[in-house]
């Protein structure tokens, strides 16, 4: 009788070399190999995109200036003039948040975004980065931003805690969307591939809707780095403009 393997194995973290330092475990794993590999695939993929800088540009070319386009973009509309400078860090963002979800759906691979560590770091940084942005620019006036214009003085106390509470919940919002999407999805497909080699010829069923998930799942891939991005770029914009 065949082993049945669980839905989660896939997300299960394998040590590939042993680092211990200082009793302190830094071991290579199979998250950090696929993280190295989101990064050369941006690497690559931006390195030949913009290689050959043709006035008509080729498809890898078009393809690379076409995402530098869509960021930029989205951080004029979201956080206006203001937000150029941080441009980079945008962009960085959306790229190495893609190309993990993307490196995810290969066959045998590891989503690093799959792991609430991974993307509630990043979530962190983000909250934390914005806050400084806002506190530096701003100073003690910064803390106005609990307190929204045009509400009653006798609704203070009920307004300024949910608006803080919310606040401090933003990283965490943000890093449970980007996991919870990616475990779900690669979890369905895991569970419904299953089906396919149980069931015989009754399979091409689930062999149907595994290939329409996939599709979905390529789809949400993107939409995810999406999302993770322009909230990144709205809590910017809070800091910068505290509306």
């Amino acid at each position: 009788m065949a082993e049945a393997h669980s839905p989660l194995e896939q997300f299960e973290i394998k040590r590939l070399v042993d680092l211990q330092i200082g009793g302190v475990d830094i071991s290579f794993t199979n998250s950090s190999l696929w993280m190295f590999i989101a990064i050369a695939g941006v690497t690559l993929f931006l390195t030949l995109g913009s290689r050959s800088r043709a006035m008509v540009p080729g498809r890898g070319q078009s393809m690379a200036e076409m995402s530098y386009e869509f960021v930029a973009n989205m951080l004029r509309d979201n956080v206006g003039s203001e937000g150029r400078k941080y441009f980079p860090f945008i962009f960085t963002l959306f790229m190495f948040i893609l190309f993990a979800n993307l490196a995810g759906m290969l066959p045998y691979s590891f989503t690093t975004t799959s792991h609430i560590v991974v993307t509630f770091a990043m979530a962190l940084f983000v909250w934390i980065l914005t806050t400084v942005i806002g506190l530096v620019k701003h100073g003690t006036h910064f803390f106005s931003f609990f307190v929204p214009q045009g509400v009653p003085v006798w609704m203070m106390p009920l307004v300024v805690p949910i608006e803080i509470i919310s606040y401090l919940s933003r990283p965490i919002s943000l890093a449970v969307r980007l996991f919870a999407n990616m475990v779900a999805g690669h979890t369905m497909l895991k569970v419904l591939a299953g089906f396919i080699i149980a069931l015989g010829v009754a399979g091409i069923a689930p062999l149907v809707v595994v290939v329409g998930l996939t599709a979905l799942e390529l789809f949400i891939a993107a939409l995810q780095a999406y999302v993770f991005a322009i909230l990144s770029c709205i809590y910017l914009n809070d800091a910068l403009h505290l509306h």
